[in-house]
């Protein structure tokens, strides 16, 4: 009996540093990645001096911030301060453990992955509140009201476009609303619903055009103002984990996750056309960070409750009445 315990602890545990050693590699590439569009965009030269076309750029960027002093101001909330980026880091780490690669691909199958997903992506806020109060500058916690605001009006359209996406698929579970999507992806059915939930997950992720919080002319840096090496670090592979976690759930949600797109292409395994799919929204991240203008903060809150929280909500009330007019709501079903 000890012996199965035992064997189950660290099949948990070799699980838990795979995925974190995976996520670690993917975010230091995707950042080589963003800095070689963007300097593709701008029509200059991006890193190209470590390792073969600049691609160790990220690692050495690590390091770098590894072997650097850190420096805790004397004015600070000492442990809040320190505790703030390493909650970050972890809360990015575990929204992945229910994001599904295949069918059984999945670190726990969590029958209510959906409200497990929305629970901890919410919990970002708080770490960012932690991060501005404690660092008593008036910089850092402005751009943690701002942040804190702009990512709790963003949840509540997010929250009505998972649950159109609920009542469509007939349950919470990942896998079953992947597998929902055999016949038609829910991006063309739910395609207004798509839209909203990757623009606001552009403003969950305090990217352009939504990146007021850390808004360089106005808040020098935002609520990591004050940070520096190690503590910089994690906020910043907090910030792009969360980027690819976001464009893996809309990849599960609305393009089939694992499926092809067609059945012919089928022979090509579940987790690469995940992967690039993921990899399609990482790049649209990173172009509309080049080419648009940020938004104003009265337009941001405007978008949010006068426009997205509307729509959203008036197109759930459609879904559920033309499902329940054809007598097609699907009952509810959890995997196990």
């Amino acid at each position: 009996m000890f012996s199965d315990y035992f064997w189950i602890f660290l099949s948990v545990i070799l699980k838990g540093l795979i995925l974190i050693i995976f996520l670690l590699f993917t975010v230091a590439f995707f950042t080589v990645l963003e800095r070689k569009l963007m300097s593709a965009v701008q029509r200059r030269r991006g890193p190209n001096v470590a390792g073969l076309f600049g691609v160790l750029q990220g690692a050495a960027d690590g390091v770098k911030l590894i072997i650097k002093e850190t420096v805790i101001p004397s004015s600070s909330n000492p442990a809040i301060f320190v505790l703030s980026p390493i909650f970050t880091f972890i809360i990015s780490l575990m929204g992945w453990v229910i994001l599904p690669f295949s069918v059984g691909a999945v670190f726990a199958n969590v029958n209510l992955g959906i409200l497990y997903f929305f629970a901890v992506s919410s919990l970002g806020v708080y770490t960012i509140i932690m991060a501005g109060w404690s660092s008593n500058s008036k910089y850092a916690f402005l751009g943690a009201l701002r942040s804190a605001a702009q990512m709790i009006s963003y949840e509540v359209a997010i929250g009505f476009t998972i649950l159109t996406v609920f009542i469509c698929a007939g349950s919470l579970n990942l896998t079953a609303i992947v597998l929902a999507q055999q016949q038609i992806w829910y991006v063309f059915p739910l395609f207004p619903m798509f839209v909203v939930f990757f623009v606001s997950a552009l403003a969950e992720t305090n990217r352009h055009p939504f990146d007021l919080p850390e808004a360089e002319a106005e808040l020098v840096s935002g609520y990591n103002v004050e940070y520096s090496a190690m503590g910089f670090a994690l906020f910043f592979l907090g910030e792009y984990a969360n980027i690819l976690l976001m464009s893996a759930s809309m990849s599960l949600l609305f393009l089939g996750g694992w499926l092809p797109p067609f059945d012919f292409l089928s022979f090509i395994p579940g987790p690469i056309w995940l992967g690039l799919k993921i990899s399609i929204f990482a790049i649209l991240f990173i172009i509309i960070r080049a080419v648009l203008p940020r938004y104003r903060y009265d337009q941001l809150m405007t978008l949010g409750w006068k426009v997205f929280v509307p729509v959203t909500l008036g197109w759930l009330f459609l879904v559920a009445g033309v499902l329940v007019a054809f007598d097609s709501l699907p009952n509810i079903i959890y995997l196990s």
